[in-house]
């Protein structure tokens, strides 16, 4: 289960980011950069934890022209990421393109082809917030299930969604369609500014292919023993 367990690495400094890869690498299967840490530090950090074995997650969540996200999904694809994301709320055409470079910049480049995916309704937002804010008056989990459909058809991997629509994207999308799941809390642990959460044995039973798990480890007295316990309790939901 380690393999399918991805840490976000939510911290601004490349020291910070790299002792959590050098304590973590064992137990984990990547670790993802995300904005604080990718603005902070540069592109590099991205060569920084693949120097110490570590695969990425680069979350930058590309939204704007076909044009523009197929040059940055180049640059992400050449740099050998293991998976990077968009914005499915960008359209068919954008991921499309997204997908397209990214297969291209790999194959120039001689590297492994990233898995592309669709970021659909973030974690934090909850159904009123959803409607109110956002201004999409219809449940949370009929969008994200057509985003997710679009994002297929576009050509990408997976998605990127919340732990309660996993289920439904797995019946709209089929048994192969990566789905990576943040929103994830052991019982042990706060929930902190995510509203959609799921425990990890919960969220495997679900068809969740890979979990993201940031403050519950990287903020432990003890990081590996946080991603082995979270570890444990992924294979739990693999014997349901």
């Amino acid at each position: 289960m380690k393999d399918k367990l991805i840490v976000a690495l939510d911290v601004a400094e490349k020291r910070d980011a790299l002792r959590l890869v050098e304590v973590l690498s064992g137990h984990v299967g990547a670790f993802k950069i995300g904005m604080q840490l990718f603005n902070s530090e540069g592109p590099q950090i991205v060569r920084d934890v693949q120097a110490l074995g570590g695969r990425v997650f680069v979350d930058l969540k590309f939204h704007d022209i076909p044009n523009t996200v197929a040059e940055a999904s180049r640059v992400i694809s050449q740099r050998g990421a293991f998976m990077f994301n968009v914005h499915a709320s960008g359209g068919h055409k954008m991921m499309r393109a997204a997908a397209e470079a990214s297969r291209e910049a790999a194959l120039q480049a001689g590297v492994a082809r990233p898995l592309v995916l669709g970021v659909t309704v973030l974690t934090s937002i909850s159904q009123q917030v959803f409607e109110e804010e956002v201004g999409i008056r219809r449940p949370i989990a009929e969008q994200v299930v057509d985003w997710a459909r679009l994002a297929q058809k576009a050509g990408l991997d997976g998605v990127v969604a919340s732990p309660l629509e996993l289920s439904a994207i797995r019946e709209a999308c089929g048994k192969d369609f990566i789905i990576v799941t943040p929103g994830v809390r052991p019982l042990w642990a706060a929930a902190n500014d995510q509203e959609r959460i799921m425990t990890p044995k919960e969220a495997i039973e679900k068809g969740a292919s890979y979990l993201v798990v940031g403050r519950p480890i990287t903020a432990h007295k003890d990081p590996a023993a946080a991603a082995r316990e979270i570890a444990a309790e992924m294979a739990e939901g693999t014997l349901a």
